[in-house]
This record gives C-alpha cells, structure tokens and sequence, in this order.
C-alpha cells in the first residue's frame, strides 16, 4: 500500500523510523528480531558496515565537493573530511565490532556523520549567499 505526497510521488506506508525501532527492541544490528539473544554473526557485521558506508559517504564526498566548488577554504574542508573519516571508523571498528553491536563508537560515528553532513550542507549555503541576495 502507498499513498502520494505533493506531485502525486508513491510513498510506502511501511515507512518507519528504524533507529527508534532499534532502541525500543534492543536490536542494534540485522532486518529480523532475534527469538534468542545471539551475537550477530560477523558476515552481517560487515555487510551492515559496508552498506552504511555506501549510505553515507557518497553524499559527504559529494556536498564536500560543491563546498570547493563554491570556494570553500580548503584546509578546514580537510579537517572536516578528517573528522568524517574518524568518525566512520569509529562507527565501523569501535561501534559495530563491539559486543552486541552497539559500542560507544556507534553512537558518536553517526552523529559525527550527521554533523559532516549538516555543517557542510551549511556552509556551501552559506559560500553562496550572494545568489540569494544577502
């Protein structure tokens, strides 16, 4: 079942936030709820951090370079694709290779992300306010 939202796009109803679901459940890692409180196995360990890798990375790279594009300082954009990468293998190696997946690097690798994300999404805003007319 699918409803449309604005130009008539499909959306899934079965849309949901996942990361609450997580936390609600318990079960940091994997589609299915365990019966049983097994560790995940280590190929799901690293399909899940190859996966959310390629859900992440890709869009950092590309708003880092519209930033140099729109004439971003280059040192500070460095510094930011440092943190991006820290954060990355603290989400993979510390995070989700910890027991039970869920080490404390998971959390700060994530919001770590977000905040490459967000403030680089930000600050090529900001490099273009001329455009805008400000």
């Amino acid at each position: 079942m699918s409803s449309t939202v604005g130009l008539g796009v499909p959306v899934p109803k079965m849309l949901r936030r996942i990361v609450s679901h997580r936390l609600r459940n318990e079960h940091y890692l994997g589609d299915k709820l365990p019966e049983s409180t097994e560790e995940p196995d280590a190929l799901t360990i690293d399909s899940r951090t190859y996966g959310n890798f390629l859900e992440n990375v890709p869009l950092a790279f590309a708003l880092g370079t519209i930033a140099e594009l729109n004439g971003a300082n280059r040192k500070f954009l460095n510094y930011a694709m440092t943190a991006l990468f820290v954060s990355r293998i603290l989400h993979s190696e510390v995070g989700l290779r910890s027991k039970g997946a869920m080490g404390i690097g998971r959390p700060v690798g994530y919001y770590g992300t977000q905040a490459f994300l967000a403030g680089v999404a930000a600050w090529s805003t900001y490099l273009i306010k001329g455009y805008w007319g400000y």
